[in-house]
């Protein structure tokens, strides 16, 4: 192990490794034009001597604070959560620390993310708004690098990361009907003016139905209320209060199929043997609940890889982008993750 002393300097290296100093900034900076030779003999004096970069001086010497910031609906929901923790370390692979907030829903708290408001500076934004949409597009045309998560506006002037909502709800609704369930529920439906992922899934579950030749009774439609536990045992319960036969159920996201799942089995309803569940979003409890839950993977570590990647072109990390590009859309492929909640022990 290399010794570590707390002053030790660029000077410090360049003299072990008899090279200039300059040469040890391009070499810290992945300076790509250097001879191996001389990079292996730079990097062993940084290892023999301990140092460290000093990432503030550097960021200050080219104008950047080393600040990213993720502004997403609330850290209650478990994707959300688990997807600024993905954030944060495809981060910090780069160097950059992130500050998270949270809009809760608020159109006003989105708008001044717009506007570049919220207190401290940072190099670029990744924002998932929920009540600025379409509508709004030109609002988007902002002064600093941004990157949109999310389904509520498309075609704004900034890349745009965003999950296949419509495909992965079909594939949830052709999942049980491949197990020959017949009579589906759907929880979570909250009809809303602007684009949103509860109707994008909701339009995938429909024509998932429509594609296996099955009706939508609407007695079998529950919402509305925010995506948490709570809300999936209480409109489970709606559900099965209304008499309606069922077989399954299609949840808009993991907490409310969770919600779901123990209101089934608090009135002694077997699952997945007199109904199935299905979720959406794959967070970490879906594999420890008791049945486990089968769910939609729908690539968060990948949104969260390419987003910032996407930012960190934006903001000039990265040596061969031409910030001429035009702005980019990807979607992000999903995964059916069958669990014993549709399959069974």
């Amino acid at each position: 192990m290399g010794r570590v002393r707390e002053s030790v300097t660029m000077r410090d290296v360049a003299a072990l490794a008899s090279v200039s100093v300059k040469t040890v900034s391009n070499v810290i900076n992945g300076y790509r034009y250097l001879r191996p030779d001389t990079k292996a003999r730079v990097e062993a004096a940084i290892r023999t001597l301990g140092y460290r970069v000093n990432v503030t001086a550097r960021n200050l010497r080219q104008g950047r604070t080393g600040l990213i910031k993720l502004v997403i609906p609330e850290l209650r929901i478990p994707y959300f959560a688990e997807l600024a923790d993905s954030v944060v370390r495809e981060a910090a692979e780069r160097e950059l620390t992130v500050l998270v907030e949270q809009h809760q829903y608020q159109r006003d708290l989105e708008l001044r993310v717009l506007r570049g408001e919220g207190g401290q500076q940072v190099d670029g934004v990744l924002f998932s708004p929920v009540y600025v949409g379409q509508d709004d597009v030109d609002l988007f045309d902002v002064g600093f690098p941004m990157v949109i998560l999310g389904e509520s506006v498309f075609d704004a002037p900034c890349d745009h990361v965003s999950m296949r909502n419509v495909e992965a709800a079909t594939a949830q609704v052709e999942h049980l009907a491949a197990l020959g369930r017949t009579r589906i529920g759907v929880i979570g439906v909250n009809e809303m003016p602007i684009l949103s992922s509860s109707v994008l899934r909701f339009r995938g579950v429909k024509l998932g139905l429509e594609l296996a030749g099955l009706s939508l009774d609407p007695g079998l439609v529950a919402g509305p209320g925010p995506w948490v536990r709570p809300t999936g045992a209480r409109l489970m319960g709606e559900l099965l209060d209304r008499g309606h036969r069922l077989d399954a159920v299609v949840c808009f996201n993991d907490t409310l199929a969770l919600g779901a799942l123990h209101e089934l089995i608090r009135r002694g309803i077997r699952v997945p043997d007199d109904v199935a569940v299905i979720g959406f979003d794959n967070v970490e409890e879906t594999q420890f609940s008791q049945p486990t839950l089968s769910t939609i993977d729908p690539g968060r570590d990948r949104i969260a890889a390419e987003s910032v990647r996407m930012l960190c072109e934006r903001v000039g990390l990265v040596d061969d982008f031409d910030p001429a590009t035009s702005p980019r859309e990807l979607l992000v492929d999903y995964q059916v993750v069958p669990r014993q909640s549709t399959l069974g022990l």
